[in-house]
C-alpha cells in the first residue's frame, strides 16, 4: 500500500505545471535585470514542501553591483529559526537577454533567459538543509526559478525545487528595491 501511495505522489509531483516563455506577458514591462538587482534590495521568501507545509521562511538583504560588465549579488539570508546563510553570486550577460553565474555550492553554472516582464533561471546546488535532529545536511537540489516585474521596484519570484528529477517543494520570494 505504500509503494503505492509513494507512486501516486510521484505522479502527482511530475504533473506539477510550471511557467513558460510561451505563457501570455502579464504585462507589458521590460525586466532588465542588471538594472532591477543594482542596488540595495530586500526580499521576504519560505520553503513550501510537495504537500503544501510551509517548512522554513526567511529574509534576504542582498547588495547588488553591477559594473557595465558583470552583476555581483550578495544575499544575506536570516531564516525563522535565527540561523543566517551568505551567498555570492557573479553573473554575466551572455547575449542580448541571456545571462550565467556562479555561486559557492552552485554545480556548474546558472543559466538564465530574459523575456518582455520574466526571466528564467535555472541551476542545481548543493544546499545546506537543517535537520529535525540536528546536524545540517546537504542536499543536490536543482532550481527552475521564474521572475516576473511587478512594478519598477517589485519583483516575484517562484522557483521550482526539484530532487532526483522529482518536484519536491517550492520557494515564493518577493523583491523590493530600497
Amino acid at each position: 500500500m505504500r509503494l503505492i501511495a509513494l507512486a501516486a505522489l510521484m505522479f502527482l509531483a511530475a504533473c506539477t505545471g510550471k511557467p513558460s516563455f510561451n505563457d501570455p506577458a502579464l504585462s507589458d514591462r521590460q525586466l532588465n535585470l542588471e538594472e532591477f538587482f543594482d542596488g540595495d534590495l530586500v526580499a521576504y521568501g519560505q520553503f513550501q514542501d510537495i504537500l503544501g507545509t510551509m517548512r522554513r521562511s526567511f529574509v534576504v538583504t542582498i547588495a547588488g553591483d553591477w559594473d557595465g560588465d558583470r552583476l555581483r549579488l550578495v544575499e544575506d539570508f536570516v531564516y525563522e529559526d535565527g540561523s543566517t546563510e551568505q551567498r555570492i553570486w557573479t553573473l554575466v550577460k551572455t547575449g542580448a537577454d541571456s545571462w550565467e553565474g556562479t555561486a559557492p555550492g552552485v554545480i556548474g553554472r546558472a543559466t538564465g533567459q530574459e523575456q518582455g516582464d520574466r526571466f528564467n533561471w535555472q541551476y542545481e546546488i548543493a544546499l545546506p538543509v537543517p535537520s529535525a535532529d540536528g546536524p545540517t545536511e546537504t542536499l543536490r537540489v536543482r532550481f527552475d526559478d521564474w521572475m516576473w516585474l511587478l512594478a519598477d521596484d517589485r519583483l516575484l519570484n517562484v522557483a521550482y525545487v526539484s530532487r532526483f528529477g522529482v518536484h519536491i517543494g517550492q520557494v515564493i520570494i518577493a523583491f523590493e528595491k530600497l
